[in-house]
């Protein structure tokens, strides 16, 4: 029997005992994957690309096959979703194909399209204001390298430093607040780096339940880094930022770059992460991304596990 209908369109889809029964799960399939080999037997994922993906893809797929599922990709540049059909007839005719949706795409409008009319659950891959599944791996990290695998992050801080008008800064900030972190984020001022105000209201709302951590905007990058048990940074330019605009991107966000120097003012036992892809000399200095406290690849390959449990939550009743 399937579980009950559910979509994951940001962290806050999922209430903070969810997100630890995921992340639980997920540790528990990352140490003993072969006893989970068929928990999604003859369960079929679509997945839907607008944006180019490596991460997700792969870990999609790999975590599908698994599981004992199929997971089919599928570039949204080969059809009319969106223009001859509309997200939420795609949402609709999907449902009766396939038994769950992932999409990757440009904006929360199109995601919400999708589950408009969806009988069976989408989860976000990524659009222009959340990325819940990277929130479920980056939380796993969190977990398995600050709290020995548990999961009370209260008194957990955790800074992210660069252009703050991003989808991963603002799942990270919800995250938070419903976790139990204490967050500061910190980026150039100006309209084309700021948080929306209505991720700011969202984070507070979190923030006045029992147990919420706190989010807070900084002026600068030591400001937000100082004492932090995580430093967190994000590409600095979207696929095809180039010419003039790419060179006042990097002048404007230069100095929110993670280096050593930055590093040295968050806690000594701090952990650095970017979930990727990342550049050197951008948003962090080779020396911190390839240095010991960095541990993106972990991160990276809390993709699959944490994915593969978030899916097989929303497809096993009563797991």
């Amino acid at each position: 029997m399937a579980a009950a209908l559910r979509h994951v369109t940001k962290i806050t889809s999922l209430s903070a005992a969810e997100v630890r029964g995921v992340l639980a799960l997920a540790l528990r399939m990352k140490a003993t994957p072969r006893a989970f080999g068929a928990m999604l037997e003859r369960k079929t994922l679509l997945m839907l690309f607008e944006k180019p993906s490596l991460r997700t893809r792969v870990s999609l797929e790999a975590g599908m096959t698994s599981l004992g599922g199929h997971a089919i990709a599928y570039m949204t540049g080969d059809s009319p979703v969106g223009e001859k059909e509309t997200y939420e007839d795609t949402g609709a005719v999907l449902s009766r194909m396939v038994d769950a949706v992932t999409a990757r795409v440009g904006t929360r409008d199109q995601i919400a399209g999708l589950a408009a009319h969806a009988t069976v659950p989408i989860v976000n891959a990524l659009d222009d204001a959340a990325h819940p599944m990277q929130m479920l791996a980056d939380l796993q990290t969190i977990a398995e390298h600050k709290l020995g695998g548990g999961f009370d992050f209260s008194g957990v801080s955790l800074a992210f430093v660069g252009d703050c008008q991003n989808n991963v800064t603002y799942d990270l900030m919800r995250a938070s607040a419903l976790m139990g972190l204490d967050c500061r984020v910190a980026g150039p001022p100006g309209a084309d780096f700021a948080v929306e105000t209505g991720v700011l209201a969202e984070c507070a709302a979190l923030a006045a339940a029992p147990g919420a951590g706190a989010v807070r905007v900084c002026a600068t990058a030591e400001e937000a880094v100082a004492g932090a048990d995580v430093v967190y940074a994000d590409s600095w330019m979207s696929y095809g930022t180039a010419g003039a605009e790419r060179a006042a991107r990097l002048d404007a966000l230069l100095p929110f770059q993670v280096t050593e120097a930055l590093m040295a003012a968050a806690a000594p036992d701090a952990i650095f992460m970017n979930c990727l892809p990342a550049m050197r000399g951008e948003e962090q200095t080779a020396a911190v991304i390839d240095g010991p406290q960095s541990v993106v690849f972990d991160q990276a390959e809390n993709r699959l596990h944490a994915q593969k449990a978030l899916l097989a939550k929303l497809l096993v009743e009563g797991l």
